[in-house]
C-alpha cells in the first residue's frame, strides 16, 4: 500500500524541484545573462510562481495570508527590519576597514543610480528568497514539528543548500571569502527564521535580508 504523503513531504518535494531547476539555471544560463534577469525574472518564476500555484490551487489558501505577507504594523516592521539589517550592512563596511580599505570610495565609485539599482535588486532578491524559505518551508516545518528550534535549524540548512548553486557558480567566491559568506548566510537564516516565527510577518525578514544582500553587493 502506498503511503500518503504528508503536507510537509509535499512541500519539501516542491522545494527539491525548485532547487533542481535553479541549479540547472545557474549552471547553464547564469554566465550569459545580466544580474537583473536573475533577480527580477528568473527567481520570481522559479521561487515564487510554483509556491503561489501550490498554495492557492492545491492547498486552497490565500497566498499572501499563508506566507505571512501582511500590511498590519508595516511601518514599524520596516523600521525595525532596517535597524537590524543595518547591523549586517555595517559589519560589511567594518570588514573593509579592517582590510585598510576606504569604505566611502565604494559609494563614490558606484554612483547614485548604481546604488539605487543594487538596493532594488537586494529588495527583490530578499522577497523571492524569504517567500520560499520562510513563508513556505519554515512555516510548514514548524506546523509539522511544533518545535521552533527544530524548524529553524532544518529550514536554515535548506536555505544554505538553496545558495550552493549561487556560491559555487561565482568566480569571486573562493577560499576564505566563500566560507565567510556561507557562514553569514547561515547566521542570517537563523536570525530571520526566529523573527518570522515570533512575529508571523514576512515584511520584517524581507527588510533585514535586503540590507544583508546590499552589504554583499557593496562590500564583497
Amino acid at each position: 500500500m502506498v503511503q500518503k504523503l504528508t503536507p510537509l513531504h509535499k512541500a519539501l518535494n516542491l522545494w527539491a524541484v525548485i532547487l533542481i531547476i535553479w541549479s540547472v539555471y545557474r549552471a547553464y544560463f547564469r554566465t550569459d545573462l545580466p544580474i537583473w534577469i536573475d533577480e527580477f525574472i528568473a527567481k520570481p518564476l522559479v521561487f515564487i510562481l510554483p509556491i503561489y500555484i501550490y498554495i492557492s490551487r492545491f492547498e486552497k489558501k490565500n497566498f499572501f495570508e499563508d506566507i505571512g505577507l501582511k500590511l498590519n504594523n508595516l511601518v514599524s516592521n520596516i523600521v525595525l527590519g532596517v535597524g537590524i539589517g543595518l547591523v549586517f550592512f555595517i559589519s560589511g563596511g567594518l570588514g573593509l576597514i579592517l582590510k585598510s580599505k576606504d569604505v566611502f570610495s565604494v559609494f563614490n565609485n558606484l554612483g547614485f543610480y548604481s546604488i539605487i539599482f543594487f538596493f532594488t535588486i537586494s529588495l527583490v532578491t530578499s522577497i523571492s528568497e524569504e517567500v520560499l524559505s520562510r513563508g513556505f518551508v519554515l512555516k510548514r516545518m514548524y506546523e509539522d514539528s511544533k518545535n521552533m528550534f527544530t524548524a529553524i535549524f532544518l529550514s536554515s540548512i535548506l536555505f544554505f543548500f538553496l545558495h550552493v548553486p549561487i556560491l559555487f557558480a561565482s568566480d569571486k567566491m573562493t577560499g576564505f571569502l566563500l566560507l565567510r559568506v556561507m557562514f553569514s548566510d547561515l547566521i542570517l537564516s537563523l536570525a530571520v527564521s526566529f523573527i518570522y516565527l515570533e512575529k508571523r510577518n514576512l515584511t520584517l525578514p524581507i527588510a533585514i535580508h535586503s540590507f544583508y544582500n546590499l552589504s554583499l553587493y557593496f562590500f564583497l
